[in-house]
């Protein structure tokens, strides 16, 4: 320390999406009611999955396995901002950000991946119907899902370590509702630029090579589609990818427009525009996959009745 008063912080101060009292409350009932929509019906697709036994393919292996991170990625985020709301505090303690930090990096980027292979997954059924069963084997799909999950948990690792290591002084207020990396290195008074490097480079890898393995896939996809052009064709393509694509459209272009860019040009747009990857796009995802999907919809709809 340079002698100039400052001391080192113990806990930061997450200030939300508006300091305002009365848009506070709105967004605090939006908050509450998309987290519940969201673990009630992604809850609702793992059960379909699991009793139906109709739905144990690798694609609905993979779709449960997103609903399974989902309500993981929200639940790391939302009910601490609800709490903090609802108790009237803002702080949250240095070791809970860095924790929560770590977790939000490794549920998000699972959810990168798990869209990514769920891609492939498409791939493989329009592109090579005929030998679906035996490139999408049961071992395959497991392996898959292994290696996405030590992949991210060691990227949130290291950039939870980096973090770690950072000093943060007076400042301690965080314009987000939760531990957002971004923010977080604002507000440090250390050298950030091991960490800004490493984002621009490992981050970009981790993120961008599940992006380009969708992009491709749906390339090869499109244009096996347009080689044999017919109403039955596009229709079959449609049922197939289209839930899947709404959802990459969604989450793909949320956090290309939040952290495309450096640390130091972090703004409040892009702590709202950040909601919709982190809050929106879970409770989507039950909607998306069962309204357009009939298998889904008939395997919820048994579970409801019985119930």
């Amino acid at each position: 320390m340079d002698g100039d008063n400052q001391t080192i912080t113990t806990e930061f101060l997450l200030l939300g999406l508006s300091e305002q009292s009365d848009q506070e409350e709105v967004v605090f009932g939006l908050f509450l009611g998309m987290y519940l929509v969201t673990i009630s019906g992604n809850l609702l697709i793992i059960l379909a999955i699991s009793c139906d036994p109709h739905l144990h393919t690798p694609m609905y292996f993979f779709l449960a396995n997103l609903s399974s991170v989902d309500i993981c990625f929200s639940s790391v985020t939302v009910p601490k901002a609800l709490v903090n709301h609802m108790v009237g505090s803002k702080s949250i303690s240095y070791t809970e950000c860095m924790a929560q930090m770590y977790f939000m990096l490794a549920f998000g980027n699972m959810d990168s991946f798990l869209l990514s292979v769920m891609a492939y997954d498409r791939y493989v059924a329009i592109c090579h119907p005929l030998h679906y069963t035996m490139m999408m084997r049961p071992r395959l799909c497991v392996l898959l899902v292994a290696i996405s999950w030590v992949v991210t948990n060691l990227h949130a690792l290291l950039h939870t370590l980096l973090m770690v290591r950072l000093t943060f002084c007076s400042h301690n207020a965080v314009h987000h509702f939760f531990c957002d990396p971004y923010p977080i290195l604002k507000l440090s008074c250390s050298d950030t630029f091991i960490n800004d490097v490493t984002a621009f480079t490992e981050g970009a890898v981790v993120f961008l090579v599940p992006f380009v393995c969708v992009v491709v896939s749906y390339v090869y996809i499109f244009s096996n589609v347009l080689k044999k052009p017919s109403a039955h064709g596009i229709r079959k393509a449609i049922s197939t990818c289209g839930s899947h694509l709404t959802v990459v459209c969604l989450f793909y272009g949320a956090i290309l427009g939040v952290y495309m860019h450096p640390s130091s040009s972090y703004s409040l747009q892009d702590a709202v525009a950040s909601v919709i990857f982190t809050v929106v796009t879970p409770m989507a995802n039950p909607f998306l996959y069962s309204l357009r999907n009939r298998d889904m919809k008939a395997a919820v709809r048994k579970i409801i009745l019985r119930s």
